[in-house]
């Protein structure tokens, strides 16, 4: 992007401006004139006439300034510097001062950048010290001993003049052993901006203020009603705990004009955290193990619904995707497009069930704001028409002397909202000195009011920081936005009134090519693989969802769980993300493992036609139903399964139950059939494995019923023949018999004639012996009923019903 290397703007003030430029002039003929007549000076010679020599090495002290207050003072005020000197020589440094330098106007944001770099060399130069009454003096300094300093001057005593940053410098002059002179020994720069008068036209700043964690939810939950979230790990309650980055995060951005940009993933993470939740591997009777933090977790999701009350929030896709990744990546990959698509259709339901405010989901932002065509594409195939980007990868515009306003109508009716590299990155780093916060606050302030000095057309700004700002890291963002908040060259502003502002006709709309895109983020990406996973365990899900009773109880987990899959915030942690991929995978595996087919030995048909039973078991809590249970017979010329080669059958099963389909089975011929037991969604797409058992046919043939039925007619002739020649044989006993007693009577009457007491005592022929009670069962006497069936899995050699 192009700088404005010698133009400042006017100034607020035009009449105080010409006064003091007039002043300048006359003030400098005569040292001009001085100046031609005598050999040329170095600028910095020029600038610091009075300074002191630079100690010969790099400087054995170390100057740090821990505070600057006001950080852009107004007339009126006085600035206190406060900090620390350490001796870091092997010599004691005596007759040591710290004294405060004001040096030259740094009128370019390059030139900022430059004394930044070089805060700390004392060979740089500085300006003339302010009078000796506002430094602090130390009789010595020993080696490896810290001392504090703070030094007060009113504004007025700065001698500023035209508007502008300024370098400030605190510089601490001495003498050592073996160098008894005085000596600049260590020095410190810093920024000073200055314009005292309000802006005729301010800066219109917009503060992008992200509320993003990293992935804690895994796709697993409990099998209760409540279905109990599980996390991966505790990290979350400690960032929302008081003293916590995401705690620091809500606390401080409540008081500031910022918009919010909130992955609705962290909402419902902590949401989940506020009745009860498990942590594989904990010990179940720790409180923490099983949600000790429900009262952290509702205390903090009541604080951020107040800081975003009255507040802009853009809400990302759900879980923050990776967009470049997805762009790279993800594309080739069958419905990667389709989970960004859920991602942002869930984002602003998410944020208003929570927050019970409406999010705008109009914006995308690339990782660091890095963008290409193809990365343009993606992030608005979701429906975003509004890509953040920022200016270090976009280019600004062919000679612009200023930054361009950040709207940037890139084509397709999509707008490249590009933020200020400057400004969005001054706060990497680490800000846990108190140092470097000043010195980050101080940058900040210094880049803000240069930008605003470089032209008076009316611009919108927009920051975008670094995702996941540390606790100092947002503690020092907070010091600069509010110092800028109450500047006279800045106003804030939306996102989206910055993104809806009329673009500049000279900035550049180009996107970047590919070939553009940083290496090192590149590097970051996931890989196709991981898409690939994802894609797996999707088709998976797709399957399993269409047989379940109640199907949102698992579509929801594992759906948010597949967005956390292509996170962002995997980025730089490949392991990881491919440890919580698989993780989601193998437990939907697990589950869908729960409804099977039991398995079977091999069964033994002895009949021409039977029934076999197949047993389908449902481990899951809830129903499964959309099941078909299919038998089919590999030799159906010798096994039949109602009449065909195969039969199918409807499936219902409750949860936690079995159920046994019973098959019909005709055999045309002994000997081994092979049988495959499959279920089959009803679209026609198997489901789990097969389950495959043999059956032994031992069928009785045609041949040897014609034998048998053969030998019962001889029987039977026999058995007719035996009792045709035994009723012949009787009828000639009986007849034989009615002589004799034809005799015998005769034979009888005449004794009776002669003895008639002896005919009283003979029996009668209708007389007959009793049957006996116990005698034996015949083989036709009905069987005693069977045992019930069993529904436990079938054993060897199983025979079947028939």
């Amino acid at each position: 992007m192009a700088e404005a290397a010698d133009f400042q703007g006017t100034s607020p003030s035009p009449a105080r401006r010409w006064l003091r430029r007039t002043g300048a002039v006359l003030a400098g003929t005569p040292l001009l004139t001085g100046l031609l007549q005598l050999p040329a000076a170095s600028p910095a010679e020029a600038a610091t006439p009075a300074a002191p020599r630079a100690a010969s090495d790099d400087g054995s002290v170390a100057v740090s300034v821990d505070s600057l207050t006001p950080g852009a003072p107004a007339e009126g005020d006085t600035v206190t510097v406060s900090g620390t000197v350490t001796n870091k020589g092997k010599k004691t440094v005596t007759d040591a001062s710290v004294g405060l330098r004001v040096g030259s106007l740094l009128d370019t944001r390059s030139s900022i950048d430059t004394v930044a770099k070089n805060s700390d060399d004392i060979g740089s130069p500085v300006g003339a010290e302010i009078d000796d009454k506002y430094t602090e003096k130390f009789s010595k300094l020993t080696p490896g001993v810290s001392q504090p300093y703070t030094i007060s001057v009113p504004a007025d005593e700065l001698d500023l003049g035209q508007d502008g940053v300024y370098d400030l410098s605190v510089t601490l002059t001495g003498e050592t052993s073996d160098q008894p002179w005085e000596q600049t020994l260590g020095v410190r720069h810093t920024f000073l901006p200055w314009q005292p008068d309000e802006a005729d036209t301010k800066t219109k700043t917009t503060f992008m203020w992200p509320l993003i964690s990293t992935v804690h939810m895994t796709a697993e939950t409990g099998s209760d009603e409540e279905q109990t979230p599980v996390f991966h790990d505790d990290e979350l309650a400690d960032e929302i705990s008081p003293g916590g980055r995401l705690d620091r995060m809500v606390t401080l951005g409540k008081d500031l004009d910022v918009t919010w940009v909130i992955d609705p993933d962290l909402l419902a993470s902590v949401e989940a955290m506020t009745t009860r939740y498990e942590i594989p591997g904990e010990n179940a009777d720790d409180k923490n193990a099983v949600g000790g933090h429900q009262a952290v977790a509702k205390r903090w999701l009541t604080e951020v619904q107040k800081a975003v009350a009255d507040k802009e929030v853009v809400a990302l896709p759900f879980g923050d995707p990776d967009l470049a990744s997805l762009a790279h990546h993800g594309t080739s990959v069958t419905g990667s497009l389709r989970h960004l698509k859920e991602a942002t259709d869930v984002a602003a339901g998410t944020v208003e069930s929570i927050l019970h405010v409406t999010a705008s989901t109009d914006f995308a932002w690339p990782v660091e704001g890095a963008v290409d065509p193809s990365i343009i594409k993606v992030s608005t195939s979701a429906g975003a028409d509004k890509v953040i980007t920022r200016g270090d990868t976009f280019e600004g515009g062919r000679d612009l002397t200023y930054t361009p306003t950040a709207p940037r109508p890139i084509g397709g009716g999509t707008t490249a909202v590009v933020a200020d590299a400057r400004l969005s990155t001054v706060f990497d780093g680490d800000m846990t000195r108190a140092s470097a916060s000043t010195q980050a606050v101080q940058r900040f302030l210094a880049q803000s009011l240069t930008l605003a000095l470089q032209t008076d057309r009316p611009r919108s700004v927009v920051i975008a920081p670094q995702r996941t700002p540390s606790a100092a890291q947002a503690q020092t963002m907070a010091e600069a936005i509010g110092a800028l908040q109450d500047s006279t060259w800045s106003q804030p502003q939306d996102l989206t009134a910055a993104a809806k502002s009329k673009p500049d006709p000279d900035a550049g709309t180009e996107v970047p090519p590919a070939s553009a895109y940083p290496k090192s983020l590149r590097k970051q990406e996931l890989p196709r693989s991981a898409f690939e996973q994802i894609a797996r365990t999707q088709d998976k899900l797709d399957r399993f969802k269409v047989i379940l009773s109640n199907p949102s109880r698992v579509v929801t987990p594992f759906g948010r769980a597949l967005n956390r899959g292509m996170a962002a915030s995997w980025r730089g942690r490949p392991a990881e993300a491919a440890i919580y991929r698989s993780g989601v995978e193998t437990y939907l595996d697990t589950l869908s493992s729960q409804v099977r087919l039991i398995e079977k030995s091999d069964t033994k048909l002895s009949g021409r036609s039977a029934t076999i039973p197949v047993t389908v078991q449902n481990n899951l809590v809830q129903g499964v139903e959309h099941l078909v249970l299919r038998l089919t017979s590999t030799n159906p010329t010798r096994l039949e399964i109602d009449g065909n080669a195969y039969e199918e059958q409807p499936i219902a099963v409750s949860g936690g139950h079995s159920q046994s389909v019973k098959f019909t089975t005709n055999a045309n011929a002994n000997g081994r059939a092979t049988v495959v037991a499959q279920l089959y969604t009803q679209d026609g797409r198997p489901y789990g494995q097969p389950v495959t058992f043999d059956v032994k046919v031992t069928e009785i043939t045609a041949t040897v019923m014609l034998v048998i039925g053969g030998g019962v007619l001889l029987l039977v002739l026999a058995g007719f023949r035996m009792y045709t020649q035994r009723k012949r044989a009787a009828a000639r006993q009986a007849e034989e018999r009615e002589q004799e007693n034809a005799a015998d009577a005769a034979d009888a009457d005449a004794g009776d004639a002669k003895n008639p007491e002896a005919s009283e005592r003979r029996p009668t022929q209708e007389s007959a012996p009793d049957t006996p009670e116990d005698a034996p069962e015949q083989p036709s006497d009905p069987a005693p009923d069977t045992a019930p069936e069993s529904a436990d899995p079938s054993g060897t050699g199983e025979r079947v019903d028939r």
